[in-house]
């Protein structure tokens, strides 16, 4: 019997994405990494360093005064070389995200039931009455038991967590190979962030699907991800299995992420983030590094892979 080969499903290279305004400004550089079918990658990092850009470039659904490098390829076609109406064809059965805020995300003047319908009707072509069966399926597999009264529901007259839960149905109902979901726990309380937990483990455990998690909370990343990837200032600093991340952390930021957690003493990393449009010179962690020497200021480190983890620093062996 042949062993079962794993295959990747997304692969972004030396992605690079800038803003041009009075100033340029870029949100990225250098930004590699892998998906394989059925695998969780988490992306964390504070707020600004580029995390959801990293999803919006995938997508292709930046602003036009960004300009995009690289490459990025889904199943062995490259994303940024299709027209408008591939990707678009792509993102409607293939890809699918789940934005920060799923009140807005969601239509409010269309029903919960008309929104997971629509996509079955438009791209599977199916008659109202099926589309809407399997909408309520849908939501049953969610864990509403009330299923023929959420399906009449709008999205105002829900709470947020029950907003996300509508949203992943819709998100998933066409069975997308890659759901991306980017802060899907903000603003949740802990019931429903365990809610949330369970539909995601239950989706990549019976679709298949893979999942790029991006998210500042560390122990909803542990608990899901397969392998996390740390950014900071538009890269990434580290890749690594949760739990050589979080018993070993490699980079000094990765450190002071996980010493600001309440369980290490919240103790807060010295300093900000560099500003995207002006960066430190060298590694552009140096200016809030203890463990600083000159050559962090002079010269930028690579990503060096280190067994079957990897880290941008010069301290590392």
């Amino acid at each position: 019997m042949k062993p079962h080969t794993v295959k990747t499903l997304l692969e972004v290279r030396d992605l690079e994405v800038s803003f041009q305004g009075i100033k340029t400004v870029t949100a990225l550089s250098g930004v590699s990494f892998s998906i394989e079918e059925s695998e969780t990658l988490a992306l964390v990092g504070e707020t600004g360093c580029g995390k959801s850009v990293v999803a919006h470039a995938i997508m292709r659904l930046l602003p036009p005064e960004s300009r995009v490098k690289g490459t990025v390829e889904f199943g062995g076609k490259s994303l940024l070389e299709l027209s408008e109406k591939e990707m678009a064809k792509i993102r409607e059965e293939e890809i699918a995200i789940i934005f920060q805020n799923p009140s807005l995300a969601l239509n409010p003047v269309y029903s919960i039931g008309h929104q997971l319908a629509e996509p079955l009707r438009v791209h599977r072509k199916e008659k109202k009455k099926e589309a809407f069966l399997k909408a309520a399926k849908a939501l049953k597999n969610m864990g509403f038991s009330n299923v023929s009264e959420c399906i009449r529901y709008y999205p105002s007259w829900c709470s947020g967590g029950m907003n996300q839960r509508f949203l992943i149905a819709a998100s998933i109902i066409l069975n997308p190979a890659l759901l991306i979901a980017d802060e899907p726990s903000k603003g949740l309380d802990r019931k429903c962030v365990t809610e949330l937990e369970t539909e995601l483990t239950k989706l990549k455990r019976e679709k298949k699907t893979a999942l790029l998690l991006i998210s500042h909370d560390l122990g909803f990343v542990r608990r899901l991800a397969d392998r996390i990837a740390v950014m900071y200032a538009g890269e990434i600093v580290e890749i690594s299995d949760p739990s050589s991340l979080f018993e070993s952390p490699m980079h000094p930021y990765t450190r002071g992420l996980l010493n600001s957690l309440p369980e290490k003493g919240f103790v807060p990393i010295p300093g900000f983030s560099p500003p995207l449009s002006s960066p430190p010179s060298g590694c552009k962690f140096h200016p809030r590094c203890p463990f600083r020497e000159k050559r962090c200021k002079e010269s930028h480190p690579g990503l060096k892979e280190i067994g079957r983890r990897a880290v941008r620093c010069f301290l590392c062996p």
